[in-house]
């Protein structure tokens, strides 16, 4: 019952990111044939940049030329980053919009108790991160046709879809987290916010300055760096193993917290 309601509840929403999110891919993958056709002109704008801006974005390691190259410095930015910032507002207010639209006592007057709230509430973000990746799956594959049949390692793009599933899993644990924990949906989405581009600005930092890098391992985007991951063809398994706690962490956590939590009905 809850599941279906939340999923419902957000469905709109998810198409409409997913569209945004599907149209930035599309319209920066049809220019790629024209920036691969003329390496010259495509050297020329690499010069332009400074060192300190292409090894913050990765352009230090990605090939530019290549569509893996291209994907990695334009489209994973996208995904990653706008990704993020949906699942962050999806999750953070998922359980205490519950609270502040006064809908809680009406929930918890059903046979049903609040861990399977959290259990279901849960279970539509995580429904709804896994959709969101569908979508940039199909639509980056739909994308590179526009490459006119241009070679790729299918096993280092199915990793880079794989990092991005796994940010957006993490982000949205964290979200849930502060969802269980708060109690107004204004706060808990700015915080979310906040750990979103708060990350991405230490990621930023890491790769400009040699003696700010270790700022990396506090960095969420960092241990999904597309650089990292097209030169190895994968993931280090450190920084899944990272992710994968702190997510189970954080959702273990919520539900602990909400059994416990003082619902004003």
């Amino acid at each position: 019952m809850v599941f279906q309601r939340e999923f419902k509840r957000n469905l709109k929403s998810l198409i409409i990111w997913g569209l945004i999110i599907a149209a930035l891919i599309l319209m920066m993958l049809s220019i790629y044939p024209q920036i691969a056709s003329d390496q010259k002109a495509l050297q020329t704008l690499m010069d332009v940049y400074p060192e300190g801006i292409k090894k913050a974005f990765g352009m230090d390691q990605l090939d530019f030329g290549t569509l893996l190259g291209f994907y990695g410095v334009e489209i994973y930015l996208i995904t990653t980053l706008v990704g993020s910032i949906y699942v962050a507002l999806l999750a953070s207010g998922i359980l205490v919009k519950e609270e502040n639209d006064k809908t809680i006592e009406f929930l918890l007057s059903k046979p049903i108790g609040r861990t399977s709230i959290v259990g279901q509430k849960g279970a539509a973000v995580m429904t709804n991160v896994l959709l969101l990746n569908i979508i940039i799956t199909i639509f980056s594959l739909l994308g590179f046709q526009f490459a006119s049949g241009e070679d790729y390692s299918g096993s280092t793009f199915a990793a880079l879809i794989f990092a991005t599933l796994l940010l957006h899993l993490t982000i949205a644990a964290i979200s849930f987290l502060l969802s269980a924990i708060m109690r107004r949906s204004r706060n808990i989405i700015s915080l979310s916010l906040g750990v979103v581009f708060v990350s991405y600005f230490l990621h930023i930092i890491a790769g400009i300055s040699d003696q700010l890098s270790w700022l990396k391992y506090i960095s969420l985007f960092k241990y999904v760096d597309a650089g990292s991951i097209v030169e190895h063809g994968s993931m280090e398994s450190l920084y899944i193993w990272i992710m994968l706690l702190l997510s189970f962490v954080c959702i273990g956590g919520a539900i602990v917290y909400y059994k416990r939590k003082d619902i004003a009905v």
